[in-house]
């Protein structure tokens, strides 16, 4: 199949993607698929357009953290919105074909602007967005897009799209699947989901110190309050962490029944978190170190691929120009 996904450049990318996202990604590679994978950079300005100081550092600390994750770019492109002008050129004339009364009642649309207040939000762009996003997918002919369930419906406005397309001008796009991975609860340190936003986070980049001091004052389960209560692991974010870092079922068993018996007390069940915690990450951020040194190698990297995609973008573009009679 064909894979195409992105991430916006608007901070540092953390646990939750890395266990979301970055992990499928580097498996869908292995097994053999066309492979994609994009830093939107453009999206980043539909709620950031105010303040772009930072959107090329973060680019540059995305592409670093895919790298590290084990995205390899001879075997899947890596590459920037922003330097294949054919997404815009898609996004204007898909743009021809949607209303604003469709793209008023994306569910999306509503919840983003509520949720960011603070931000104006009211502007072309970000009410485009989706057209933006389905441009991203259609001009590569993805087969499918690894998403999120709160991402379903975008893939859905984008097949959409692909079908008002295909019935007035003939077929050229492929209707893109959403590619549903296997759901990884990542708490934040206050036990929320872990987002930027919350300033909960625990980013792939940090030092394994950093993560040391995240990790140890965080709240376990309510109820075990002295160190002789029986505590509930299923009622504690720590061992939810534990499922993603310990491989070891006796490990884990040992763990489960310590906490419920009261065996072991909640300071040591975040020790042996972090021991796991650095058995695991230790080889992604001895790989992070080694790129971080190397910004010109990231930036090849970009260049080599946002030239590989533009020549699958500009071979479909030119297929929509000539379906739409558009040109000469």
């Amino acid at each position: 199949m064909r894979i195409l996904s992105g991430m916006r450049p608007t901070a540092k990318l953390h646990l939750g993607n890395y266990f979301g996202a970055l992990r499928n990604w580097v498996k869908l590679q292995e097994e053999g698929n066309d492979c994609y994978f994009c830093v939107v950079d453009w999206h980043a300005l539909t709620s950031d357009y105010e303040d772009t100081s930072l959107i090329r550092y973060y680019t540059r600390e995305v592409v670093t953290d895919y790298l590290a994750s084990g995205i390899d770019p001879e075997k899947s492109v890596i590459f920037l919105q922003s330097q294949v002008k054919e997404h815009a050129e898609l996004f204007l004339l898909l743009g021809m074909l949607t209303s604003v009364g469709r793209l008023e009642r994306i569910p999306t649309y509503k919840e983003m602007r509520s949720e960011l207040k603070d931000k104006d939000l009211s502007t072309f762009g970000f009410l485009g967005y989706p057209v933006l996003m389905a441009a991203d997918i259609l001009i590569y002919k993805a087969d499918a897009v690894p998403v999120g369930k709160d991402q379903e419906y975008h893939i859905e406005f984008t097949r959409e799209i692909a079908r008002k397309f295909n019935s007035l001008y003939g077929d050229v796009f492929v209707l893109p699947k959403a590619l549903f991975a296997p759901i990884a609860k990542v708490p934040g340190t206050d036990g929320r989901k872990m987002s930027k936003s919350y300033g909960n986070a625990i980013f792939l980049s940090d030092t394994f110190d950093v993560v040391k001091k995240k990790i140890m004052p965080m709240i376990t389960d309510t109820n075990r309050k002295r160190r002789t209560d029986p505590g509930d692991p299923n009622k504690c974010p720590i061992w939810l962490y534990h499922l993603l870092f310990n491989d070891d079922e006796d490990s884990r068993n040992m763990i489960m029944e310590g906490c419920r018996t009261a065996k072991i007390g909640c300071v040591d069940c975040k020790r042996m978190l972090l021991q796991k915690i650095k058995e695991k990450m230790e080889p992604f951020w001895e790989k992070r170190a080694k790129l971080e040194r190397d910004q010109n190698y990231i930036l090849d990297v970009l260049k080599a691929g946002s030239r590989r995609a533009r020549e699958v973008a500009k071979k479909t573009l030119e297929e929509v120009n000539e379906a739409m009679k558009i040109g000469l």
